[in-house]
């Protein structure tokens, strides 16, 4: 707990990682048996001993802005902090197997990348496969957004509408000249209000879509019948669905409350990634140490994995629902779980 307690007290907002990194960069550059890269402010730190399987143990270096909970406090068995479960306690398991793993029985990379926390352009991982995408070669990804010490397999994909309604103009004391398209939203809440989402289950890990109007806008002045209004929409969609798949099931779920001049516009979209549970070392790891196994209902970048071809879950410590919260943190036992399960199949064949 120590460690993340240090990692904590070095604050690494989005955007603002580089004193991180350049810590991290150090810690790593001392150790013999890694090849250490820096892309920009993404670290890879890679063994280099010919096993026949590399495995890839992934976080991503920035928290959120602070709110009230910079520095890092231990209580007994808790450490609290900003960052503490979102992801300073993963990097900090994954830091100390990078110091202390000199003969592992599969190669290792160790990847650190900066801007998860931000919109998807900035991501530090998409900008590593871009630039070097062979300094993410490996057989299985192992990534480290909190899981409450349990196996997260896959996660769903995410999609945001801007779903554009017409009306006519008119002034309010003649209403019934003109189309009010913000009245028209309602059909459209309506709809969505009744929507029952599909819980798939694949590979055993029920996954749960969701299908939310996120924000409106509309109105043209206090007296006038407005023409135009906009709904947000977001929808969640499991593994078994492609980006295309998912668009158009939203398409046909509209299309009976749309008339002509009506738009639907897809302004956000990132593929979901299936469960690898059915890999043998995800297998092994799940067995060896008796781990739960659910469905990752948030997107997190092992799709980005999975769509390299690398099969991926999610495991590290802390509780997810408690990221970003004022008042997150982390208990010793997902520490020590997550620590002693990756070291164990790091180190015995």
């Amino acid at each position: 707990m120590r460690l993340t307690a240090e990692l904590i007290d070095l604050p690494s907002p989005s955007f603002e990682e580089q004193a991180f990194v350049e810590m991290l960069e150090g810690e790593l550059r001392s150790v013999p048996w890694l090849d250490v890269e820096r892309v920009g402010d993404n670290l890879v730190a890679r063994t280099q001993l010919g096993r026949g399987v590399r495995v890839i143990l992934a976080g991503h270096t920035d928290t959120v802005p602070a709110n009230g909970n910079a520095t890092a406090r231990i209580d007994g068995d808790v450490l609290w902090g900003l960052g503490a479960c979102d992801m300073k306690s993963g990097l900090a398991v994954m830091l100390e197997l990078a110091r202390t793993v000199d003969e592992p029985v599969v190669d290792v990379t160790y990847v650190f990348y900066a801007r998860e926390e931000v919109a998807a352009a900035h991501n530090g991982l998409a900008e590593l496969f871009e630039l070097r995408p062979d300094l993410l070669v490996g057989d299985v990804a192992l990534l480290g957004e909190p899981t409450s010490a349990a196996i997260e397999a896959g996660c769903q994909g995410t999609m945001r509408f801007v779903v554009t309604l017409v009306g006519q103009r008119a002034h309010t004391a003649r209403a019934w000249k003109g189309v009010n398209a913000i009245h028209r939203v309602g059909r459209v809440l309506a709809a969505l209000e009744l929507y029952e989402p599909r819980q798939p289950v694949l590979d055993g890990c029920r996954f749960h879509e969701g299908l939310q109007a996120v924000a409106i806008e509309g109105g043209v002045a206090g007296n006038v019948v407005p023409d135009r209004a906009t709904v947000t929409i977001n929808h969640r969609f499991a593994p078994d669905r492609t980006i295309e798949e998912a668009e158009a099931h939203v398409r046909e779920v509209l299309a009976d409350l749309l008339v002509d001049g009506d738009t639907v516009e897809v302004v956000d979209a990132a593929p979901a990634a299936a469960p690898a549970t059915g890999h043998p070392l995800v297998q092994r790891l799940i067995e060896r140490h008796g781990l739960e196994v659910r469905a990752k209902l948030g997107w997190t970048d092992v799709a980005r994995f999975s769509a390299a071809g690398i099969p991926a879950a999610n495991f590290a410590p802390g509780d997810p629902s408690l990221a970003h919260a004022p008042d997150e943190r982390v208990e010793r036992r997902d520490l020590e779980v997550v620590a002693a399960a990756l070291r164990d199949l790091l180190t015995v064949a």
